[in-house]
């Protein structure tokens, strides 16, 4: 995922979301009815806690010895009749989908839903190639025909409507027919469309949610039955996977098949859990090709604290839970993972010289912490991607006076002594009464206008804590 073109940079992409009043309605009515939801599920299980130390455990025990897992994963899956790729990079992984597609003659592909896929543009990569790839989820079809990309981890076209979605399909897969905006009528639109896909599709691409290495299984779950047709109709089957995606053994997965749906869906178990290995003769898919797909991944592993971001299992409960997405949407944070999981993630995968903005993107509130079902550290990643980019600036400026660096310093040298520190109390209150207005502070200039951009300063008193504790207890009580 290496790229050597900087993401835009996210205040600006943020403050154009902000200004689309329908987008702040749909997300808001969408991620408040599914953390409600979540909440519910999640307080049925005493254990929850114990869920997420072992989903946590099992992560960190896989990041420990990813090696080792890769080859018992390859070993398991080629005995089973299986055949193993790996892929260095987007560019590598694509190749290798389009050579295996050709080889079977097809001009078409169906797939199920995979945020893999759409991080190596797979689709644009197939299309260079002649070859047509059909989305069989439902949000990720109606991106597709809407030429959108995907703004959520769990529901990709989560920033439209019902009407929106409406009007989508009378222009596209329903024509000239009767189609209200019943979510029930505009499924059926959907299915009737993709029916005849499934059903004379030769090769089906998929991702995968866990692959378990002592036995070569690869599961995927979902919830709209799209996936099982993809995954046992068609003659070859391709699967994309992320090397963190694997797990030890079967009883990791009971642990990972409680923790995934309560927090992405919001459900006690999921519809449809599909797990397959190799081949089965006479039974589904005759091929099975599995990529390893490292595209950056190794050197977030090598990152003692960033390797966090490895262990998340895409059920999206932090973009839910945090404050800042649910204003701004997945679009304004460029990248394929979006939210807090995206703000710590994308800068590791692309660089952080590419993407300076995003761990800047998501508070630390700890929100995104709480409900991170493998107990991911967000906030603790942001701050150290925070330094990171800092470091960057510093290495860029060669030299030169970073003006943070600057104001750092001089900070540090006021903190340092009681004299400077209360000095400089004296001459904030002066500066402040020039932007001073009916007893607040509604705009800083420059720089500082970062601290106003969304919310009003209370000034500081005319007399600090020092000097007001000073007149009480005399002059040596500090």
């Amino acid at each position: 995922m290496t790229s050597s073109k900087p993401l835009p940079l996210f205040p600006a992409a943020a403050k154009a979301a902000l200004a689309d009043t329908q987008l702040r309605r749909n997300l808001g009515v969408a991620t408040s009815t599914i953390r409600a939801k979540r909440a519910r599920v999640v307080a049925e299980l005493p254990d929850w806690e114990d869920l997420r130390a072992a989903g946590n455990a099992s992560k960190a025990e896989v990041m420990r010895h990813l090696d080792a897992y890769l080859v018992q994963l390859e070993a398991a899956v080629q005995s089973a009749g299986g055949q193993v790729y790996w892929a260095r990079d987007a560019a590598e992984a694509n190749a290798i989908v389009t050579a295996l597609v050709r080889a079977e003659g097809a001009g078409e592909v169906v797939k199920v839903k995979s945020l893999t896929t759409d991080e190596i543009k797979l689709n644009d990569a197939l299309a260079a190639a002649g070859i047509t790839a059909h989305e069989t989820d439902l949000a990720e079809l109606i991106i597709q025909l809407a030429h959108d990309t995907p703004s959520h981890i769990l529901v990709p076209a989560i920033h439209k409507n019902r009407a929106e979605i409406r009007e989508l399909f009378l222009r596209t897969i329903a024509r000239r027919q009767e189609l209200s905006d019943r979510p029930a009528d505009l499924a059926g639109a959907a299915r009737t469309y993709l029916r005849r896909t499934f059903l004379r599709a030769r090769v089906a691409i998929s991702g995968a949610n866990f692959a378990i290495a002592e036995t070569g299984a690869i599961g995927v779950v979902e919830s709209e039955g799209n996936g099982r047709m993809c995954l046992t109709l068609p003659q070859t089957l391709i699967t994309i996977m992320g090397i963190e995606k694997i797990i030890p053994t079967w009883e990791d997965l009971g642990v990972f098949l409680q923790l995934l749906p309560r927090s992405s869906t919001a459900e006690r178990m999921n519809p449809y859990t599909s797990i397959w290995t190799g081949v089965t003769p006479g039974d589904g898919p005759q091929a099975f090709h599995l990529i390893l797909l490292d595209n950056g991944r190794t050197r977030v592993l090598a990152d003692d604290v960033g390797r966090q971001a490895l262990y998340c299992i895409r059920c999206s409960a932090c973009l839910n839970s945090c404050p800042v997405y649910s204003r701004t949407g997945g679009h304004a944070y460029g990248s394929v993972y979006p939210g807090p999981i995206g703000a710590i993630l994308t800068p590791q995968l692309q660089g952080v010289e590419n993407a300076t903005s995003l761990p800047y993107a998501s508070s630390l509130c700890g929100a995104c912490y709480e409900v991170c079902p493998v107990r991911i550290n967000i906030p603790e990643v942001l701050v150290h991607l925070r330094g990171a980019v800092v470091r960057q600036q510093q290495r860029r400026l060669a030299g030169r006076l970073a003006p943070e660096a600057v104001a750092m310093t001089l900070l540090a040298r006021t903190f340092a002594s009681p004299w400077r520190y209360e000095r400089a109390q004296r001459l904030g209150w002066l500066c402040q009464q020039v932007f001073t207005r009916d007893g607040v502070i509604s705009r800083l200039p420059g720089p500082l206008s970062g601290w106003t951009t969304m919310r009003d300063l209370k000034p500081a008193p005319r007399q600090s804590f020092r000097a007001w504790w000073r007149t009480r207890q005399g002059p040596m009580a500090i």
